[in-house]
């Protein structure tokens, strides 16, 4: 096991890279078991997260091609005949994205078997939008010794009406790549409308599908009989912009974030601007930089897009920890997701929970210490910190960082930062 070092009190000037979204190659990935054809990615990013599910991908008779080291980070997938239809359980377990293999296999093959996923424990995150919405379309959901075992009716999936009773990215991903290959006209009503849902639902449109209403509430899919390969690339990592712009902000540096769209972190640079952080677009990306005085304290609430993402929340406590007043942190999205705090308490933070919201007074000075890594925005929210605390910080448990940042270390190196990455002979228990 590995652990990160850092000593904090360096601004990061400079270029950083933005890789590749984690959240939108997933879907995408999966979305290549809908057809028989060669399928290219580009812009993907090399992740565990990725490396998992080409492993599951691969166990169901794809065929990927992958060199993370080539300029494009191109991913090609050819599926020409699922050769198996059960996700099992240990790839599965250790990532909830594994069961947006789940729609695929339904709509192609007519049957899956996909066991109950695993992924960061940051509190209940059930499936049943997934199974509800599929049994919509028709199929028949059996829940048996921890897998869902599912099977369309004997002409393939129906086009139906299905109003999600709350909004969900994974479960708006799994009906837009079933009802592509359903008969007949299928209405999503409350669907999620993340950047990544419109990235995966222009990928099957360049594969063939008929889909209206893209990057609205309300998506109107056509299926067809079948769908085409296609080359797509990848959309720019819009949660791993906005925590590089964090880390600009809490180090008072001036940090160019390439490849970032601004108009994907409108909610963050609101609340960004107002805590003293300018997010500036430039060509080509956006800069981020503190142009004067102290970080100001500044209240969030975490909403589904285009409202304050839920995966920038910890890094935006990071930032308050040390911010001139107090501010409330509101979370609405999962019940769960404070699991740092504890570990921000460590370096010297002033913060009190109370249900879904956290009361942040900010202070002078963090100081160094040994912290653990609860998940994955967890665990970059104590790089952060590190970042400007006094002395070293210590961050133990890094595999869940693995899951969703690339090259990390490099790109906060290359802006200033003094980090390290090292064996840690504690084996992840910090003492």
């Amino acid at each position: 096991m590995q652990r990160i070092r850092i000593t904090g009190g360096n601004k990061l000037i400079g270029n950083m890279p933005v890789s590749g979204a984690k959240n939108a190659a997933l879907p995408l990935l999966a979305a290549a078991l809908l057809t028989d054809e060669p399928q290219t990615f580009t812009n993907v990013p090399n992740l565990a997260d990725i490396r998992t599910l080409r492993a599951l991908l691969e166990g169901h008779g794809a065929q990927v091609d992958y060199d993370p080291a080539s300029e494009a980070k191109a991913m090609q997938i050819h599926t020409p005949v699922v050769t198996n239809h059960t996700a099992h359980y240990d790839l599965v377990r250790t990532m909830r994205a594994s069961i947006l293999v789940l729609g695929p296999l339904l709509a192609r093959e007519g049957h899956a078997k996909v066991s109950l996923p695993g992924g960061c424990a940051i509190g209940s995150r059930p499936v049943d939008l997934h199974l509800s919405v599929m049994e919509a379309l028709g199929a028949e959901i059996e829940l048996e010794e921890g897998y869902v075992v599912a099977k369309a009716p004997a002409g393939g999936l129906q086009g139906a009406t299905y109003i999600f009773r709350t909004v969900s990215v994974g479960a708006t991903e799994n009906a837009l790549m079933a009802a592509s290959l359903a008969r007949g006209t299928t209405v999503l009503k409350n669907a999620a409308r993340e950047p990544e849902v419109v990235d995966l639902a222009e990928c099957l449109v360049k594969m063939g599908a008929k889909i209206d209403g893209i990057g609205s509430d309300t998506m109107t899919i056509e299926g067809v009989d079948r769908l085409n390969g296609c080359e797509h690339q990848v959309v720019a990592d819009r949660i791993e912009a906005g925590t590089f712009a964090m880390a600009a902000g809490i180090t008072n540096g001036d940090v160019f974030l390439k490849n970032a769209r601004l108009e994907h972190l409108e909610a963050a640079a609101s609340a960004l601007a107002l805590a003293g952080v300018e997010l500036t677009a430039e060509e080509g990306g956006v800069r981020a930089n503190r142009p004067s005085g102290r970080l100001v304290g500044t209240d969030i609430t975490t909403e589904p897009y285009p409202g304050f993402p839920t995966d920038l929340q910890a890094q935006f406590m990071g930032l308050m920890c040390v911010a001139e007043g107090a501010s409330v942190i509101n979370e609405h999205i999962f019940e769960n997701r404070f699991m740092h705090v504890p570990e921000l308490l460590r370096m010297g933070a002033d913060i009190r929970v109370e249900g879904r919201s956290a009361f942040v007074k900010g202070v002078e000075q963090l100081k160094g210490a040994p912290v653990m890594a609860t998940d994955l925005r967890a665990s970059v929210t104590m790089v952060l910190a590190g970042l400007v605390a006094e002395g070293d910080t210590t961050v133990h448990r890094i595999y869940h960082l693995d899951r969703g940042y690339e090259q990390l270390e490099d790109k906060f190196k290359g802006v200033g930062a003094l980090i390290s990455r090292e064996d840690d002979p504690t084996n992840g228990n910090g003492n």
